[in-house]
């Protein structure tokens, strides 16, 4: 993991901390950060040792700006692309 990753994760004592690390685009949520949050709080659920999850965004402007329209568009596209050529 690295600070270049669109969600980072860490454990401080008891806390499980997620960061959305995409302040450029407000921390709008794509495919892959969707599946990396998701897993990581299936994680945190079978560690006995995590008693909270603590999630943040990264940047001054807001914690989230809710779904990345542009990558929701260019998956369906690209989803059209692949059938088209499947068709």
């Amino acid at each position: 993991m690295t600070h270049d990753d669109p969600v980072l994760l860490h454990t401080e004592g008891r806390i499980r901390h997620i960061t959305l690390n995409r302040p450029h685009a407000l921390n709008a949520l794509n495919h892959a950060m969707v599946m990396r949050i998701d897993g990581a709080l299936a994680e945190a659920e079978l560690d006995d040792t995590v008693t909270a999850v603590l999630i943040t965004g990264a940047g001054e402007r807001g914690l989230c700006a809710g779904g990345d329209i542009r990558s929701i568009h260019e998956d369906a596209a690209r989803r059209r692309h692949i059938d088209g050529l499947l068709a």
